[in-house]
């Protein structure tokens, strides 16, 4: 007989309904018989036992929220009986779950390496990074020329479609935004860290850096984020100095191919890989098979001396105390509480609730509440300590798993990971989403359906 309902957690009271039913089924459950009560969609949550009014409702071994009617055996538990618990500050307490021995030679694999590290093939680059991809990028500082950096990017792959299809180039790209100008302060300090991010990854073995010439963000101050950089990998083009704007960029992205193609593939061990985690379009099944999945691609490539990042910081709340006791020291259980506290902060300065993040998508497939959906978030995350914590626009060097500051918002949290200098994408969806990124994205479907 086909396996109906899934209890994740035998601390659980809610199970999750794997094909629908209907009143008067009969569900086996520890042994006894269970009698549903109502329909009960595919994905969505089955009483396991009786849930009197103000109770938790548990799920992952978590509270997931607070009954807010009795719920008999048998019914269907969703936003007409559950309500979230959560609350603009909590009281967070450091109960590390890692003895620091573990830290150290098991998680980190210092004494439990493989003979051999696994591999891959990637392009190694002069300032010491690694890519997996051999491409231009064209970055414009400013929304207003966005049409030229993509009419310059048209035109260079018809006029390079030969090393393209040679594979001595993988593409030539422009990433466009509506920003870099009327922006002041810290708004416009963010786009400027951001771009800087997309300008020094190590998937583009040239970059075109367009500006207009009159925006905020001036070329002038926009290399100061950059920092120091290689001038044949690097090349800048202020349009409002030049007569033709198409012809001479093709003139500098002339020279960058010409710079690029000199890279080849090399062997090298996974250790160098860098992994951003992301989920959209979650349903209910996400928490149960996608993002263990990356869970354990996490706890792996951990193991193997690599690095994941993890954000989209709203969808922790709730499951960030899970993510604190794994903190590899008191200095990161800080960081991470100001992480949460600081986009809480945000929301209720700006009047609106911490917990109407489930979208109407993410309902429909069976998830009710932030707590619930956070739960099955962060297990893309895995189960390895919390290396540390990096705030929007900056660029991860070390190892391991680290948190990122930003946004649930796929266009925002993806670009935010690939400015991280992650080399390639993992988003998790059960409801379905075609969103790419800058960086290779792969989609790992929850279910078959």
């Amino acid at each position: 007989m086909v396996k109906r309902i899934l209890q994740i957690n035998r601390a659980d009271n809610v199970g999750v309904v794997l094909q629908s039913i209907t009143p008067d089924d009969e569900i086996e459950f520890s042994g006894k018989k269970l009698r549903i009560k109502e329909n009960i969609p595919t994905g969505h949550k089955l009483a396991l036992v009786d849930i009197p009014r103000g109770d938790r409702v548990i799920k992952y071994g978590s509270s997931i929220g607070e009954a807010i009617t009795d719920i008999p055996a048998g019914s269907w538990v969703h936003t007409h009986n559950l309500k979230t618990g959560l609350k603009e500050r909590e009281e967070y307490n450091y109960q590390p779950v890692f003895r620091e021995e573990i830290i150290k030679e098991e998680i980190i694999g210092l004494e439990k390496m493989p003979d051999k590290i696994p591999e891959f093939c990637g392009y190694p680059r002069k300032d010491g990074q690694v890519g997996i991809r051999n491409e231009i990028w064209i970055i414009p500082t400013v929304g207003c020329i966005n049409k030229v950096a993509e009419r310059l990017a048209i035109l260079a792959e018809e006029k390079y479609l030969a090393l393209l299809n040679e594979g001595l180039l993988d593409g030539i790209h422009a990433f466009t935004h509506p920003y870099g100008c009327s922006q002041l302060g810290d708004d416009l300090e963010n786009t400027q860290k951001i771009l800087a991010g997309l300008v020094k990854h190590p998937n583009a073995a040239g970059v075109l850096v367009l500006g207009l010439g009159c925006e905020n963000n001036v070329l002038e101050d926009f290399q100061a984020f950059i920092g120091d950089h290689d001038q044949e990998r690097v090349r800048f083009l202020r349009l409002q100095d030049v007569g033709d704007e198409i012809e001479r960029g093709l003139k500098e992205l002339a020279a960058l191919v010409d710079y690029a193609k000199g890279f080849r593939q090399e062997t090298l061990p996974v250790s160098e890989l860098k992994l951003g985690l992301k989920c959209g379009g979650s349903d209910a099944f996400s928490g149960i098979t996608a993002n263990p999945l990356l869970g354990e691609i996490s706890n792996k490539l951990v193991s193997l001396g690599g690095t994941v990042v993890l954000t989209e910081v709203p969808e922790m709340f709730g499951a960030e105390q899970i993510l604190m006791n794994r903190a590899r020291d008191q200095g990161v259980f800080t960081d991470i509480v100001s992480l949460i506290n600081g986009f809480k902060d945000y929301y209720v300065s700006n009047k609106q609730p911490v917990y109407e993040n489930p979208s109407p998508g993410n309902k429909e497939g069976g998830i009710t509440t932030l707590e619930e959906k956070s739960l099955g978030c962060t297990q893309k995350g895995g189960h390895v300590p919390v290396n540390g914590v990096k705030f929007y626009g900056d660029q991860v060097q070390g190892k391991g798993l680290y948190l990122l500051e930003s946004p649930g918002n796929d266009l925002v949290s993806t670009t935010a990971l690939t400015a991280a200098g992650v080399h390639l994408i993992l988003f998790t969806t059960g409801r379905g989403t075609p969103f790419g990124g800058p960086v290779p994205t792969v989609k790992v479907s929850t279910n078959t359906a």
